[in-house]
């Protein structure tokens, strides 16, 4: 079991986004571990090649955000709004999925082996190439 503390912004440099959205943000290849950015927006931010194990993004906002290649192990992304975000290639080892919406999320090649999804909607969603997807 992955155990990583959760980290606040002000561990960050981030001047200035304290509490407030991140919306289309630059966070590419950050070293975002652990990082409790719950119930937080971050539409189309692009968050790709970024390590995002042990977040927790539960009821976070990333629609239309690209995560290609990033690194989401044991995250928690419970109740987020992943809607048409680009995931490809990300790797949602032991992640929390439950109630997430990826409706037209792009999985391509997307790591999912062991993550829990009950719930999710992956209403046309493209999930070619997804290692660890076993449909019913």
């Amino acid at each position: 079991e992955l155990s990583v503390r959760t980290r606040s912004e002000d561990e960050f440099d981030w001047p200035g986004t304290r509490g407030r959205d991140l919306d289309w943000t630059d966070l590419r290849g950050r070293d975002l571990r652990g990082i409790d950015l719950a119930r937080r927006s971050l539409v189309g931010a692009d968050l790709s090649g970024s390590n995002l194990s042990g977040a927790d993004l539960a009821g976070a906002n990333l629609a239309r955000a690209s995560l290609v290649w990033s690194d989401l192990t044991g995250a928690d992304l419970s109740g987020a709004d992943l809607r048409r975000a680009n995931l490809s290639g990300a790797n949602f080892h032991g992640a929390t999925l439950e109630g997430a919406d990826l409706t037209g999320a792009i999985l391509y090649e997307a790591v999912i082996q062991g993550a829990r999804m009950r719930g999710a909607n992956l209403s046309h969603a493209n999930i070619d190439g997804v290692d660890g997807f076993y449909p019913p």
